[in-house]
């Protein structure tokens, strides 16, 4: 499938959290990256896309730093204000989005703040591998490392079988309609939801798993900041 016949797809990008693992002075998607914030290079993996229709992005209420990027004034970018949890400001881009004309068979795709390194290719993968999925899905990593699972004492219990166990990365591709059901029944119920795929999981569904490159990584330490600094260095 060549980019001329790709999906249009429209974008949500939940960035309301503070990052406290990160100890530093601003939420994390704030921080320096290549001479910008982590977040506006986050934003660039998908406005430079042509089957892009609208982004949405999520905010605390209170945010300082907005306003303060050039991208804020961006016509493709619509803000909107996060909620307590990811679903929540997941749910809230949704509904603006539905007032900006996005209609149930729309694909979504659903974005981390902090992770800036997503790939076109990967974006690419990711619509055309789904293009015609009843589902959608997202992409992920398998597992390449033992896993052992801990007891309560902090000693192994068991060593967990690799083969079938993949890391979750985003983008993760749904239709609106369905993402849109999944998360408003999911938080009417109370159920712990942690990505988006794990909603329509919880709806039953099955999300299928495209992998993806595993240097899209989310930064969530001061030592993944770092490692990204030092790959980009020189090269943007």
């Amino acid at each position: 499938m060549n980019s001329a016949t790709l999906p249009a797809f429209w974008a949500v990008i939940p960035a309301a959290g503070i990052g406290a693992r990160m100890r530093a002075d601003r939420p994390k998607q704030y921080l320096e990256l290549a001479g910008r914030t982590i977040l506006e290079h986050t934003l660039d993996c998908f406005l430079d896309h042509p089957r892009l229709k609208r982004l949405v992005v999520s905010l605390a209420v209170d945010d300082p730093y907005w306003p303060t990027l050039a991208c804020a004034n961006d016509p493709r970018i619509e803000r909107v204000d996060g909620g307590s949890e990811r679903a929540d400001s997941v749910l809230n881009a949704l509904l603006r989005l539905g007032e900006l004309g996005a209609q149930s068979h729309d694909w979504v795709l659903v974005h981390d703040a902090a992770r800036p390194n997503l790939s076109p290719s990967d974006l690419d993968l990711l619509l055309a591998e789904l293009a015609n999925d009843p589902v959608g899905g997202l992409l992920a990593v398998p597992a390449k490392d033992t896993l052992k699972r801990a007891g309560a004492d902090g000693r192994v219990r068991e060593t967990v079988d690799r083969s079938v166990i993949w890391q979750a990365y985003t983008p993760q591709m749904f239709r609106f309609g369905a993402l849109h059901r999944a998360l408003a029944d999911a938080l009417v119920a109370e159920v712990a939801i942690t990505d988006e795929a794990s909603a329509l999981e919880w709806a039953g569904q099955a999300p299928r798993l495209i992998e993806g490159r595993a240097d899209n990584l989310k930064i969530t330490r001061p030592e993944d900041l770092d490692w990204l600094r030092q790959r980009w260095s020189g090269k943007r």
